[in-house]
């Protein structure tokens, strides 16, 4: 068995991403025989290009990172700085692709050796042929590889290209032994990361910024809201400011994706999922379009991370949409619409005509998604009798009411044996003093699916809040009859 090598310990200025590192250093540093090949994924500003080069210059590998330029400026960048990092005398003169991958490959003859190439999409965009460049390279009986253990890693902030990079018919299919997706920071850190303790004020930042590392550090220079009093002024003098680089950035994050060919057909379907069209038929309403142009703009935005599709628990066959960055969704309810009045430095008054709307279109279903989250990745097992296997919402039908009740947490999961028992029911308010009339409302919607065969023995009924709970039903969950979540529980408990 080969000796391991040496942990690489975690840069001190790096916060979290533990698990990230972990996976990168034991990629880096496999002392298996043969080039290997790596995948790291995410939308900008997550921390890729921080991960990569601590771990190049803690492993002493190489690490390039492209920008937009032709294969000739490209491969003499690339040439220039493989020289400077091997010691050349002159700069590396490559040719074609073929003669820089050699050389990388070149580069681990003695020992694992981690090897970066960042933003792998602008150089494939100039040289289409680059990815299978690359497989060649990676011939499973090539003698380049089979002499080399160069760890190459293949980076990219456009999450459609970087998907369709090992699937389908892509020439790299099969060859990666790691693939790496750095997603956003969950709601817990980024409290931690903005330095925020009051939970209520955490959870508003998170509406609009979400878990995006580089929004504190590098966009808003660490102003972060003194308090609650603060948060209006703080969302006026950052998101809301044309002088803030956050003002912008939303608009931003669809620039990183080169497979959006429409720019303002993906805008204004995000504009009108921001506005509760949730479905593909009412968004293509809201368009006035057939509902036929909007499936491919629904399926790209999917693929970039910025929309997520999600299925009725208990109506298989019907699903929603809901934006999946809390930037673009404050963006298109809150600022988008006020734009012209915005650029006139008019901030003020347009988040005071806008605050309450800001409540109940971006906190409330962003509350909503922060409980699913909670109870997918936090809550204890015994909270609801099991273990969580999928978290999401549902709609049941009252035929003798001629109405649907929408239940915002379904939790089903494993109970000894059994895979997809139903173990939870829940409610979420953001904005709401919880009591008994919520938990009726559950008690009845249990009695709806247990009249319809579907076996809920073992369902717990959960009211989450932000606001708090009555008396009374917080005497109810003392006797077990209700979970209760608050914002202290999300943010600190199981």
């Amino acid at each position: 068995m080969p000796p391991s090598r040496p942990h690489l310990p975690k840069p001190p200025d790096m916060f979290a991403r533990d698990w990230e590192w972990s996976e990168l250093t034991a990629f880096a540093g496999d002392e298996g025989p043969e080039a290997t090949m790596a995948v790291v994924s995410g939308r900008r500003r997550q921390g890729k290009s921080f991960l990569l080069d601590s771990l190049a210059r803690a492993a002493g590998g190489f690490y390039f990172c492209a920008y937009e330029a032709t294969e000739a400026e490209s491969l003499r960048r690339f040439g220039e700085e493989l020289g400077q990092y091997s010691g050349s005398i002159a700069p590396m003169r490559f040719d074609r692709w073929e003669q820089a991958v050699d050389a990388l490959l070149a580069l681990g003859k003695e020992r694992p050796l981690p090897v970066v190439i960042d933003e792998f999409p602008y150089l494939a965009r100039a040289t289409p042929s680059l990815p299978s460049i690359v497989q060649v390279a990676y011939g499973p009986r090539r003698p380049e590889r089979l002499q080399s253990r160069t760890r190459l890693l293949l980076c990219g902030s456009s999450l459609s290209f970087m998907g369709k990079l090992l699937s389908g018919t892509s020439p790299l299919r099969g060859r990666a032994g790691l693939e790496l997706v750095v997603h956003p920071l969950d709601f817990r850190q980024a409290a931690d990361f903005w330095g925020i303790e009051d939970h209520r004020l955490a959870l508003l930042v998170h509406s609009v910024v979400g878990g995006t590392p580089a929004y504190r550090r590098e966009f808003v220079r660490d102003d972060t809201p003194v308090d609650l009093a603060d948060f209006d002024a703080w969302v006026c003098r950052t998101a809301l400011s044309p002088r803030s680089p956050l003002y912008r950035e939303a608009r931003y994050l669809l620039a990183d994706e080169s497979d959006l060919r429409d720019r303002a057909l993906y805008h204004s379907v995000l504009a009108a999922l921001a506005s509760g069209n949730a479905t593909a038929g009412r968004i293509a309403g809201c368009l006035e379009r057939p509902t036929s142009d909007i499936t491919h703009p629904l399926t790209v935005l999917q693929d970039c991370g910025l929309v997520r599709r999600e299925t009725d628990a208990f109506r298989r066959n019907r699903s929603v949409y809901r934006v999946g960055e809390p930037l673009i969704a404050f963006d298109h309810a809150i600022s988008r619409p006020k734009l012209s009045l915005l650029d006139r430095g008019l901030a003020e008054q347009v988040w005071e005509s806008s605050r309450s709307r800001f409540l109940s279109a971006v906190v409330g279903p962003h509350f909503e998604q922060i409980c699913r989250e909670w109870v997918a990745h936090f809550a204890a097992p015994e909270t609801f009798g099991g273990m969580p296997i999928d978290v999401s919402y549902g709609t049941v039908q009252d035929q003798a009411e001629r109405t649907g009740h929408e239940i915002d947490v379904v939790v089903r999961g494993a109970v000894g044996q059994d895979s997809g028992v139903l173990l939870s029911l829940g409610e979420a308010k953001w904005d709401q003093v919880m009591g008994l009339g919520h938990l009726e409302r559950l008690r009845h919607v249990t009695a709806l699916l247990a009249g319809r065969g579907v076996d809920t023995s073992a369902v717990r009924l959960a009211c989450y809040s932000a606001a708090g709970f009555t008396d009374d039903l917080r005497a109810a969950g003392d006797r077990g009859e209700v979970v209760l979540v608050d914002l202290a529980r999300l943010y600190k408990g199981e």
